[in-house]
């Protein structure tokens, strides 16, 4: 069957048998036919598990909160699909300001508490947290992150600084943690999908540690 034909014909079949309550069709239609298409999304979740809510989450990515009615893996399985914070979209920002970030993390050494905490990991460290079986759901292009994650740590010189993140203390929308990050010139942003907000610096080689640590924005 041709691809079209068969996107169409997923898109079809989703749009009568999908319950009505609960699922946004306007917001979610094209991106629940491509994971139906895809078969990430097709199984029952049962007082067992749910073998498909892992694959399911990845596939709808950002809409997964929006969406999941829409295939019946919503919360009233929670166990089954990974935690809020255990979710995050990750994302390249144009021009980076590096001497304006490290200059940041120097007045937060010395100054009284800012409105961000500071994660400082050593590299070796970081991509030791990139490999670990964290259980985490990585979303997003995070363009030549996976290649840089996967450095062999080993290789790396002692005197390699270390990764510093900012973490601001206050949830955050998405867009705003993208223009809060632009302008303490980091050069990336990690938002996690419990609303913790993540500004990687210049000297992080990967992810920049895998937990969400926002002081005033938990699960």
């Amino acid at each position: 069957m041709p691809h079209s034909l068969a996107l169409l014909l997923v898109a079809a079949t989703w749009a009568v048998a999908t319950p009505a309550d609960g699922c946004n069709k306007a917001l979610c239609a094209s991106d629940v036919s491509k994971c139906l298409l895809q078969e990430v999304c097709q199984c029952e979740a049962n007082h067992a598990g749910c073998p498909c809510c892992r694959e399911c989450a990845f596939c709808l990515g950002n809409l997964w909160e929006s969406c999941c009615e829409c295939v019946g893996l919503c919360d009233e399985h929670p166990s089954s699909a990974p935690r809020p914070a255990l979710r995050s979209s990750m994302h390249n920002l144009m021009s980076p300001v590096p001497s304006l970030f490290r200059a940041l993390m120097a007045i937060s050494d010395n100054d009284p508490p800012m409105a961000w905490t500071i994660l400082t990991l050593p590299i070796e460290e970081e991509l030791r947290q990139n490999h670990a079986e964290t259980g985490h759901l990585l979303l997003g292009p995070h363009t030549g992150t996976t290649g840089l994650a996967l450095l062999d740590a080993e290789g790396l010189s002692a005197t390699a600084p270390p990764c510093q993140s900012i973490f601001f203390n206050e949830c955050l929308s998405m867009s705003r943690c993208r223009t809060a990050c632009q302008s303490v010139g980091a050069w990336r942003y990690r938002w996690f999908h419990n609303a913790c907000c993540q500004c990687l610096g210049p000297d992080c080689r990967g992810y920049g540690g895998a937990y969400a640590q926002c002081s005033s924005c938990r699960d």
